[in-house]
C-alpha cells in the first residue's frame, strides 16, 4: 500500500499475540503492528448462529457486514481462529506464546488463569515473555473482579467529573478516549519491558495497565490542587479552570472558533486584533494568575468580538495576529485538510470487494523507519492455517481441530 524510508520497521522481528477483544487490547495491537510486529491476532470460530471473531467486527457502521472501524483497528494483523473456552484452543495459544516476544490481552483478571494461559504458565515456556493485561481496574485491588469498561475508566479516573457544563449532569466524548488511553499507556509499559529484558539479562515481565489509571495519569494537578486547597476542580463547559482566555467562541455565521491566548505575549496580541488594547496593556492582566480574577471581562470580550465576525474573517486576523486558533473539525473537514493531507494522515485502500476507503494515517512520524499499513482489517481466521502450520501443525491436526470447532 506504500512505500516506506527504508525496508524495515522499527519493530520488524517482534512477536505479539492479540488474545483481546473489543479495544483497548486491540488497539495496543494495533499500533504495534503498524510499526512492523508481527501480530496473530486469535477470534473465536465461527459456531452455529454465532459468527464468531471480535464483537468490534460488528460495531458501529458496516461495509457488507463488516465494521469499517475494524479496517482500521486490526490492519497489518494475523487473524487466526481458537475456541480459548477449550482445551485444544486453549493449547494453539500456549504454543503460539512459546515463541513470542508479547501476548496481549483484556479479559477480565483471572480469565487467563481460568484457561491455563497466566504468566506462570506462559513464562515457564518462554522466560523471557512480556504479558500486557489490560483491565477496568487492575490485577489486584478490590476491585481487580469487577468488570470495567472504558466508561467506568473515564468516570472513576475523574475525566467525566471534569467534562461539561456545570448546570449539567457529566458528559462523555463520542468516542472510547478510556480505552485508548489505557492501549496507548500498554504500548509505552511493552516497549520498556523489551528494553529492559534485551538490555538486562533476557527476562520477560507482566504488564499490568487498569483504565482507570490511565485516565487518572492524564488528570493534571486534579490532586494536589485537592490536597492543598481542598479545590474539587468541575465541570467549566469550554473553557479552561484557571487558565485564561482558552474558550470556545460562537462567531457571527454560527461557527464555533477555539482561542487559546493564554500565554502572556500571545494574550497581548489578541487582545491588540480585537481591538481591546484596553485589556491588553492592564498591568493587572500581564500574567494568568491576574486574567483569572477577570475571567469573564476576558471571555466577554473576545465572544462579542467573535459574535461581530464570519469565522473566515476570524480565522484570517488570529493567524496574522500569530494566536492559537482552530476551527472545530468534522469528519468532513478533516479529510480535506491540506495539513492532514501533507503529512498523510488520511490514507486510502482498497477492500475485498473493491471499495475505495479512506482512514487514518500513522502516528508518530518517524524520520528513518516510519510505520504503514500493508493491509487492513483481516477476514475472520484468514491465516489461520498459515499460523498454525508455522507452528507445527500439519494437515491432519488442522483438519481435527477444524472438525472439532476449536478453530
Amino acid at each position: 500500500m506504500e512505500t516506506a524510508k527504508t525496508n524495515v520497521r522499527p519493530l520488524a522481528g517482534l512477536k505479539v499475540l492479540e488474545l483481546g477483544q473489543l479495544i483497548a487490547g486491540p488497539f495496543a495491537g494495533k499500533v504495534l503492528a503498524e510499526f512492523g510486529a508481527e501480530v496473530i491476532k486469535i477470534e473465536p470460530p465461527a459456531s452455529g448462529n454465532d459468527p464468531g471473531g471480535d464483537p468490534l467486527r460488528q460495531w458501529r457502521l458496516l461495509h457488507e457486514g463488516t465494521s469499517l472501524w475494524w479496517y482500521v483497528q486490526a490492519r497489518n494483523k494475523k487473524s487466526v481462529t481458537a475456541n480459548l473456552r477449550m482445551t485444544e484452543g486453549q493449547e494453539i495459544a500456549r504454543r503460539l506464546a512459546r515463541d513470542a516476544d508479547v501476548v496481549i490481552e483484556n479479559f477480565r483478571p483471572g480469565t487467563l488463569e481460568k484457561w491455563r494461559l497466566g504468566y506462570d504458565v506462559l513464562s515457564a515456556a518462554n522466560p523471557g515473555l512480556i504479558l500486557l493485561r489490560l483491565s477496568g481496574f487492575g490485577q489486584t485491588g478490590p476491585y481487580r473482579d469487577q468488570p470495567g469498561f472504558g466508561a467506568v475508566g473515564e468516570s472513576m479516573g475523574g475525566m467525566r467529573h471534569v467534562t461539561g457544563f456545570p448546570e449539567r449532569p457529566p458528559v462523555r466524548m463520542n468516542i472510547s478516549i478510556g480505552d485508548a488511553l489505557a492501549a496507548l499507556h500498554g504500548v509505552i509499559g511493552v516497549l520498556m519491558a523489551l528494553h529492559h529484558r534485551d538490555a538486562h539479562g533476557g527476562k520477560g515481565q507482566v504488564v499490568d495497565v487498569a483504565l482507570y489509571e490511565a485516565v487518572f495519569n492524564m488528570m493534571e494537578s486534579l490532586i494536589p490542587d485537592y490536597d492543598l486547597h481542598g479545590d474539587i476542580r468541575g465541570r467549566i463547559g469550554t473553557g479552561l479552570t484557571n487558565i485564561v482566555p482558552s474558550n470556545t467562541y460562537t462567531t457571527r455565521d454560527g461557527h464555533s472558533v477555539v482561542i487559546a491566548g493564554n500565554g502572556d505575549s500571545i494574550y497581548k496580541r489578541l487582545m491588540h486584533a480585537i481591538g481591546r488594547d484596553d485589556l491588553g496593556q492592564d498591568p493587572e492582566l500581564a500574567s494568568n494568575v491576574g486574567r483569572v480574577k477577570r475571567t469573564a471581562a476576558i471571555d466577554g470580550a473576545i465572544g462579542e468580538w467573535a459574535a461581530a465576525h464570519d469565522l473566515d474573517d476570524i480565522l484570517r486576523v488570529l493567524k496574522a495576529a500569530d494566536v492559537p486558533h482552530g476551527k472545530i473539525y468534522t469528519a468532513a473537514d478533516i479529510v480535506s485538510d491540506p495539513q492532514y493531507l501533507a503529512r498523510e494522515m488520511i490514507r486510502q485502500v482498497t477492500l475485498a470487494d473493491g471499495t475505495r476507503l479512506k482512514m487514518p494515517g500513522i502516528v508518530p512520524k518517524l524520520s528513518e523507519t516510519p510505520g504503514g499499513m500493508d493491509w487492513v482489517g483481516p477476514a475472520l481466521g484468514e491465516h489461520t492455517d498459515a499460523v498454525l502450520r508455522a507452528a507445527g501443525y500439519d494437515g491432519d491436526d488442522i483438519a481435527r481441530l477444524r472438525a472439532a470447532g476449536a478453530i
